[in-house]
């Protein structure tokens, strides 16, 4: 029996919403997989925590993030095709911001979403390699897609450590897990020491500089200038978050579960934290906002995969980005585009009788709080030749009714579903 695994980013909402974005959404297909599956409810990292999708992917694929986990920056490098030097770089997970350049409020967290990448890579150019006045110190900063990048900061000779905290208000370290603030102040953080150790007041002291000098580079940038001539929002600041200054060690997915692994994913973060596990990571372009196309391509990729491995893994973005921006109706509309031309054809190619499912969340995104929370995601798990419970629609409310009840814990998911496969 083969496991096809989907997991739709930031498709929840919470469940004290009068209409959530699933309620609100046709999803015939959807639907019909929760009408097959036994459902639940589950907390994709534990009841509290409202947490990004690199902890809770991390932890939806097995692996606890407290045991495990050690930031966001290092797996966004290795996505991105980047090594650190372990006790000699730290690398965050950066977003190219707008900002008020004498008061350092932040006007768009994330440039008004219209940086292009190639837009990004050439502000990301225009700061790698800059050279520090402190510690020997460096930075290396590499872009991603539209507005996302990694950067790494470096000494030649002097220590530093992750324990710092993000300039970026949007996101509190905790231990080594971002979580996000439900409220914060639009205001470019300094970054702090989260200990008192020599090497992290180092670190704090090299970002700072770092990030004052980002905003006197780019804000003068040509892309800037030309955006601004356009009427787009200048990307003339970096937030930086998730610091981390070494990779996770883990035994990979096929040593722990004795199944072969791919995983169709479209962020680098998702990309590192796929080839740390040791999953076959298919090779498919970045989104191109045609969701005919772009999900046809990551369709395909997944059939592709699941001829000649055990298992694999689908994330596909979509719902998060109407759900930060406050647009149920846009969230609505973007998970009906999953259903339609994902899941539906997605049936139509596999046999239910040879192929399991998972069917999930990475974290809710309501968009009536406009940020990731901690509530629980709606959860539907089918095994061919297992009785399904009376759950008819893949929605918060109705998951809630189901017989798996309530998964504590996104690292249990799937070695839970692995042990129901094998007694069928």
């Amino acid at each position: 029996m083969k496991l096809i695994y989907l997991v739709i980013d930031g498709v929840a909402d919470s469940i004290s919403d009068p209409q959530t974005s699933l309620e609100l959404a046709e999803t015939p297909s959807l639907d019909r997989i929760a009408s097959l599956s036994l459902c639940g409810l589950m907390y994709p990292i534990e009841r509290g925590v409202a947490p990004e999708s690199d902890a809770a992917v991390l932890s939806l694929l097995g692996y606890d993030p407290h045991r495990y986990y050690t930031g966001r920056g290092p797996l966004e490098a290795l996505g991105a095709g980047m090594r650190i030097r372990e006790g000699y770089e730290v690398a965050f997970r950066a977003n190219f911001a707008t900002v008020d350049e004498e008061s350092l409020e932040i006007i768009d967290r994330r440039a008004g979403r219209s940086l292009t990448s190639s837009e990004a890579r050439r502000l990301a150019a225009a700061l790698d390699g800059m050279k520090l006045s402190t510690y020997d110190g460096y930075v290396r900063v590499r872009a991603t897609i539209g507005h996302r990048a990694v950067v790494i900061i470096g000494s030649k000779s002097h220590e530093l450590s992750d324990e710092v905290d993000n300039t970026d208000p949007a996101y509190a370290k905790v231990g080594k897990i971002s979580v996000a603030r439900p409220s914060y102040e639009m205001k470019l953080l300094p970054c702090k020491p989260l200990s008192d150790r020599i090497e992290a007041k180092r670190t704090a002291e090299l970002v700072n500089e770092f990030s004052r000098r980002a905003i006197r580079m780019l804000s003068n940038h040509p892309v800037n200038i030309e955006r601004e001539r356009r009427g787009l929002l200048k990307a003339n600041a970096i937030l930086l978050r998730d610091s981390g200054g070494r990779l996770p060690t883990v035994t990979p997915m096929r040593e722990r579960f004795g199944l072969m692994f791919g995983a169709v994913v479209e962020m680098p973060v998702e990309m590192g934290i796929a080839r740390l596990l040791g999953m076959e990571v298919a090779e498919v372009p970045p989104p191109t906002g045609d969701k005919v196309v772009d999900y046809k391509l990551r369709l395909e990729a997944a059939l592709r995969l699941l001829e000649k491995l055990d298992a694999v893994y689908v994330h596909l973005k979509g719902p998060d980005e109407p759900g930060h921006d406050g647009l149920l109706e846009e969230k609505a509309k973007a998970i009906e585009a999953i259903d339609n031309h994902f899941v539906k054809p997605l049936l139509k190619h596999v046999n239910l009788e040879d192929v399991g499912m998972i069917v999930t969340a990475d974290h809710a995104t309501p968009p009536s709080a406009k940020a990731h929370t901690g509530d629980p995601v709606p959860v539907a798990v089918y095994a061919p030749g297992v009785e399904p419970d009376e759950v008819q629609r893949f929605t918060e409310r109705e998951c809630s009714k189901g017989a798996l009840g309530v998964i504590e814990h996104g690292w249990e998911l799937l070695p839970r579903v692995l042990g129901i496969m094998s007694s069928t």
